[in-house]
């Protein structure tokens, strides 16, 4: 993809799993990333899930030959790499975009947190105290 396509001074993030066998760029800013606490999120990454929607048309994957995607539920997949294990996205099929876990940025995002969701479910080992929005489901 280049500059013609989405314009001169377009932003473009990049980032790649753990190994770097998955490397991709997204072209445009980065939407506010939301917390996820839902106990789907806590098992596949450890902890909870903090990702930024992209419009599917900005996401360029550069590398992807160890990218697998598991299908969470039947109108979700989430993809990772299968060599290192890193979780890379959750891509809800029915939607004209993909979020894309902050973790798996290469450089600063130059967005910050905008909410909590499923905090009804959130593990009991850690308390929520920054002060933002924090939506139950």
């Amino acid at each position: 993809m280049s500059a013609e396509l989405y314009g001169a001074g377009t932003p473009v993030h990049q980032g790649s799993c753990l190994c770097g066998a998955v490397r991709f760029r997204v072209h445009g800013d980065l939407a506010a990333p939301v917390a996820c606490h839902c106990s789907m999120c806590r098992k596949v990454s450890g902890h909870f899930w903090a990702s930024a929607d992209v419009p599917r048309t900005a996401l360029v994957l550069e590398r992807d030959g160890t990218l697998h995607w598991f299908a969470s539920s039947e109108r979700v997949r989430r993809g990772f790499c299968t060599q290192c294990g890193s979780a890379l996205f959750f891509d809800a099929l029915h939607l004209d975009r993909i979020s894309i876990g902050m973790g798996a940025f290469d450089a600063p995002s130059g967005t910050t947190l905008a909410r909590h969701i499923f905090v009804a479910d959130k593990g009991d080992y850690y308390e929520i105290a920054d002060g933002l929005p924090q939506n139950p489901q």
